[in-house]
């Protein structure tokens, strides 16, 4: 960023905008999917997960998926937010907050779609009312629910010096967010007093999510190690689940930080230099998952168990060799090559590469569930042609469209409501090069 820059143009370049024409007809197809997704599930409700294509084989279809995928990409809050802060890394300032909007828009889904994957709603109570501390499930309905408050918080903090700085800008902001802005922050008066106490509590969630988070995708790859099937039983799931949550966290940032450096014009603060930074960082994290991809496979394929011979043979040759060389190739290798030139780590290419290993990611995450289902340690006999199957009802793409979409619309109206990059930090970082 320029030295050159003032206070008032900095807060002229930060505070939030309102939609344009694009943005309002990105919220209005966000809003329709969503909406769609919503039909979707309201037919669910009525007539019973009937309507998907789960059955007694593959109970966990694509919604549990899609759960995986929502809380690998919530690892991001604590990757730029809590460790780069406690490590001191300085140049990661300016996506703190893209991370931590990331983060709580992931988390939030992830809880939603367990309850849509339950069938019932209330069935999701009873985990509270009868649940048994011996199941894992319970395990991760605590430690999601622990997270989600942390990253809520962990937004909300760092928010505090920008909404005083926001109250200044009724007129720009409108009556309603002006409203908003002085209940949630009127008390903030910007004081050293305020200012040491909010950086303690900043530092203690910052030391409190990183176990946390890597206590949520462990046990959230417990629901499936302590689950006795072919390709699940496996010890190295938990450092395998947090690798890759890492990496596709990683991706979702890099993607957020091209969307609103061009569409807000950040590119004073929002720089190539971070983009160079973030692709060491993604080449780091998806060659640590391709070791973990190469430990999880290779032993058992070593092996070739009777017991997990179709389910690898189905991974790498059979009906999921498309979807899993897809995942692996365009997810974690052809990241890595693009990366490793300098060229590829400029901005339009280090897009390009998060919407890959993204996509990659998701299928992953389908690649966990579905196979392992279709393979059962005793063979299926006497059942209908359609259980040696799987492929999601419309029903079921609409809601995990529908789901996507949501999250992308929280991440819209945060941005919309609150500062990308945290105005404060960014005044007082200009304020240090100065002097």
């Amino acid at each position: 960023m320029e030295n050159s820059i003032t206070d008032e143009k900095i807060i002229a370049d930060l505070l939030p905008q309102k939609f344009g024409k694009a943005g309002k007809i990105w919220v209005g197809v966000l809003t329709v999917i969503c909406l769609i997704g919503l039909f979707a599930y309201y037919r669910q409700l009525r007539y019973g997960l009937i309507v998907t294509a789960m059955r007694d084989y593959v109970s966990w279809g694509i919604y549990i998926s899609n759960f995986v995928f929502f809380v690998a990409i919530s690892l991001v809050g604590s990757l730029i937010t809590a460790i780069f802060r406690l490590a001191g890394v300085k140049w990661g300032a300016p996506l703190t907050r893209i991370a931590e909007i990331i983060a709580v828009a992931a988390i939030i889904f992830a809880s939603l779609i367990i309850i849509v994957d339950m069938g019932s709603p209330e069935r999701f109570y009873y985990l509270f009312t009868h649940g048994r501390i011996q199941s894992p499930i319970i395990w991760d309905v605590i430690v999601i629910t622990t997270y989600f408050f942390i990253s809520i918080l962990l937004l909300y903090y760092p928010l505090l010096p920008d909404i005083k700085i926001l109250l200044r800008f009724k007129q720009k902001s409108g009556n309603g967010l002006h409203k908003f802005y002085n209940y949630i922050g009127s008390f903030w008066q910007g004081t050293p007093a305020q200012f040491k106490l909010s950086e303690k509590a900043i530092n203690i969630l910052c030391i409190t999510i990183i176990p946390v988070a890597f206590t949520i995708h462990t046990v959230t790859s417990w629901l499936f190690a302590t689950t006795y099937r072919p390709g699940w039983d496996s010890t190295n799931f938990g450092a395998y689940f947090i690798a890759g949550a890492f990496l596709v966290g990683s991706g979702a940032v890099v993607v957020a930080m091209y969307v609103f450096r061009k569409a807000y014009h950040l590119e004073k603060y929002i720089t190539e230099i971070h983009f160079e930074k973030m692709g060491r960082v993604v080449v780091l994290l998806s060659l640590l998952y391709l070791y973990f991809n190469m430990n999880e496979f290779l032993t058992p394929f070593f092996k070739m168990k009777k017991s997990e011979e179709g389910y690898l043979n189905g991974l790498f040759s059979g009906d999921f060799s498309v979807v899993f060389w897809f995942a692996i190739l365009i997810g974690i290798i052809i990241p890595v090559v693009i990366l490793l030139f300098r060229q590829g780590r400029k901005p339009l290419p280090m897009f390009i590469v998060g919407i890959m290993v993204i996509v990659g990611a998701w299928f992953k995450r389908y690649l966990i569930v579905t196979p392992t289902l279709l393979n059962p340690f005793l063979p299926m006999h006497d059942v209908p042609a359609s259980y040696h199957h799987y492929f999601p009802s419309w029903e079921e793409w609409a809601i995990t469209m529908g789901s996507l979409a949501g999250a992308l619309l929280i991440i819209t109206i945060l941005a919309r409501i609150f500062p990308i990059i945290p105005i404060q930090e960014t005044l007082t970082e200009q304020h240090e090069k100065a002097i």
